[in-house]
Parts: structure tokens; sequence; C-alpha cells
């Protein structure tokens, strides 16, 4: 009887054992489901080291929304940017959203199958025909969602020109007498490097228009005008004849260089993008910003400088395409545009998104009433090499003394044509 008691007891304490297993296996199961819904991670690609902080605040609006995905901003250097992504993509890996340059770079990797189309995106259809054209495919397919508009102008800091009297140039001509003033009394009239290269395009698209017009680039596009025509051969020289006015040793300097001269006050005026105005002022929360815009050297109406900057798309093999379109789908909304225009004090791409920063207002009514195309990017972003880069490294060649503006421009031409049509 003893041996009968023992031998059930034993068999009761195996079978408790038994099933204390199953229930822990289960509550495992059920942990590991949460913990592995906790973890899926996508990550954005971006050139945009400078934007990580405030990219984090955003990010927290969305994970609290969203408390299954958990999203990471993996910026890397400006200049180093498209060759990380370009090498990544070819092995098959990269990051989940990706930030596309504008116009043709970007839907280069669109026609290589290295992006998602956007079909079905909801808020998607809410931007124009012309804003969503810098993320729209030779297929007539949508690959990214639009994140901001942007100006370049000329911006200069208050303090210094009220110390000197000086008031904003209405013509060309009182541009270079400012820049002479100042250079008179000790002051670096322009922050302005040849360093980084593709800031001399953009340079050129806010000084060139006060030579060859808002007009020229339709005529280009249309075959009425070619590059080699005097009006842009003579914005050519005007960039070359402002070299009086730039920093010392200024063929060395990039953009980070310039941006620490004119935000701690050691020049007056900075030729850059409105996207740097966060930046700027992350460097000297109290410098005193005004810009204004180009004044013409022939008599016309001033300019400004717009074209739509980046959108955000899909890697085609990303492992976690509805997690990413979700965050997508927040890129399209009011709440997001918000967001972006009082984090970073830029002009949202979201329709009927405002901002908070009176300088950021100026600059979009500005280029509301006188914008003229940065038509090098959007227009002759093509070829191989693309015109614009022969634009800038031949700007950056002309600064170096090894080219003429005439030969920039008869160079810029020649690689026009080799891809380009007029407009018919």
């Amino acid at each position: 009887m003893k041996k009968v008691v023992a031998l059930f007891i034993s068999l009761v304490f195996v079978f408790s054992l038994f099933l204390m297993g199953c229930s822990s296996d289960k509550n495992a199961s059920k942990d590991n489901g949460k913990s592995s819904a906790k973890k899926v991670t996508i990550t954005i690609g971006s050139w945009r080291t400078e934007d990580k902080a405030g990219y984090a605040k955003i990010i927290n609006e969305f994970e609290a929304k969203n408390p299954g995905i958990h999203v990471e901003f993996k910026p890397s250097q400006n200049t180093e940017y498209d060759t990380i992504l370009n090498t990544q993509l070819k092995g098959g890996s990269g990051p989940d959203i990706i930030q596309l340059r504008p116009y043709a770079p970007g839907m280069a990797l669109a026609k290589a199958g290295y992006l998602e189309p956007l079909d079905g995106i909801k808020g998607l259809d809410q931007f124009p025909k012309l804003m969503l054209a810098a993320a729209t495919g030779e297929d007539g397919k949508v690959y990214g969602v639009p994140l901001s508009v942007n100006s370049a102008q000329i911006f200069y800091n208050k303090d210094i020109f009220d110390k000197y009297k000086i008031k904003e140039p209405k013509t060309y001509d009182e541009l270079i007498d400012i820049a002479k003033k100042l250079k008179k009394n000790g002051v670096t009239p322009f922050a302005f490097g040849t360093k980084d290269a593709w800031l001399l395009t953009m340079s050129h698209a806010i000084i060139g228009p006060a030579f060859y017009g808002s007009d020229f680039p339709e005529k280009v596009k249309s075959g009425q005008a070619k590059f080699t025509d005097p009006e842009f051969v003579e914005s050519l020289k005007a960039m070359k004849d402002l070299t009086p006015y730039f920093p010392k040793n200024y063929t060395g300097l990039g953009e980070v260089d310039d941006r620490t001269l004119f935000a701690t006050g050691q020049a007056a005026m900075y030729v850059e993008g409105s996207f740097d105005i966060e930046p700027v002022r992350q460097l000297n929360p109290d410098i005193k910003l005004g810009f204004f815009n180009m004044p013409s050297a022939k008599g016309g109406e001033p300019t400004i400088t717009t074209w739509v900057d980046s959108s955000y798309g899909i890697n085609a093999k990303s492992a976690h395409k509805e997690e990413a379109k979700k965050f997508i789908e927040f890129l399209t909304t009011k709440e997001f545009g918000k967001l972006f225009a009082d984090t970073f004090n830029r002009i949202s791409a979201v329709p009927g998104v405002g901002t908070k920063d009176p300088l950021v207002t100026a600059l979009a009514e500005a280029s509301e009433k006188y914008a003229t195309p940065y038509f090098i990017l959007t227009d002759f972003n093509d070829g191989n090499p693309t015109t614009k880069t022969v634009l800038t490294n031949d700007l950056q060649a002309m600064y170096l003394g090894k080219m003429t503006p005439e030969e920039v421009a008869k160079d810029v031409q020649k690689s026009a044509d080799t891809w380009f049509k007029p407009a018919q």
C-alpha cells in the first residue's frame, strides 16, 4: 500500500511539473510576442546630421500613437550620404525610409528599382502636382512624400547692418557698395567658401538671376537661350568678381566654416538656403537674422530662388514596409507639417501649414511673390555626369583659377547638348 501511495504521489508531482512547463511555455510565447512587437524597428536615412535632435521630438510623437513601431533617425554627412546610400542599396540593404534628393537624382533610385511606389498612401493626393514632380518617376508613379519648400537668398546680421547704418540693397550696385563699406570697416562682407562644391550651384542660383533675369530658365528650356549667352556668362563673372569680399583662404572653407563665421558675427552676410536658419540659431540663439531678395543688376524685379527640397520614400528591400508606410502616411499629416515647421523653422510642404517664426513667414511670402526656379537642379540634373554636376565642378575650378567664366559656360552647354532636348 505504501508503495502504491508513493507511486501515486510521484505521478501527481511529475504531472504538476508538466502543467507548469506548459504554462511557462505559453507565457513565454506571449511575452516573446509582446517583446517582438515592441522591437519592430525602422530606420530613416538622411544627410541632415544637424536635424537629429529635432527628429527625436517628431519620432516621439509618432511612436506615442504607434507603440509597436520604433523609429531610428540615422543621418550621414551630407557629402558622404549619396555614396553610402548607393553602396547599401546595391548590396540589398539600406534604411527602411530613404530621404530622397529632389528631382532626377532621387528618381534615379526609383528607375533602378530601389524604391517602393507610394500607391494608396493616404494624404498624398493633397500635394499639388508641381510639388510631387520632385519625386515622380519616369513611369509617372510617385515615390516620395515632399518634405519642404526651400528658398535661397542672402541672410544678413541685423546688428552689424545697424552698427554701420546699412539698409537692405534695392539694386545690385547697392549690394556691392555695402560689401565695400563693410570691408573698409574691417568686417568680412560674405561668409563664403568654395570647398563644398554643391554650395556653389545654389549660390549661383541666388546671384545669377540678378544678371540673366527670371525669364531665362524658361528660355533655356524652350531652346530660345543657351548657357553660352552673354547674360549667363555675365552671371558667372559676377560670382568671380565677389571674391574680394570673401574671407581669407575661402577656397579651403566649407559650409560649416561659413555658418560659424556668420553665426559668430565675423561675417555680415551669408549666401545660403532657408534650411540653415536653425543651425545658425543653434550656434548663436541671440543672432538677429534678416534677409533680402536678390536685387536686379538690370533694373528688373528682385528674385528669390525656390524649389521643393527632399522627399521621403520607402526602400523596396525593406523588411518592414507596412510599418514604414505608417510613418510615410504620418508625413502627409498637418500634425507632422506643423511639428516640422515649428521644430526646424522651415516651410513645410504639407498644404495649409504655416509657421510661428516671423522670418520664415516673411520668406514664404517673398517666395510667393518673387520666386524664380533653381532650374539647374530641377531641369538640368540629368546626363552623365549631370549638367548640374558639370556646373558645380566648373565653378569650383573657376574659383581655383583653372577655368574662366566663358569656359565654364561652354562646358555647361556642351554637357546639356549631350542629352537635353528643348521643349516644343
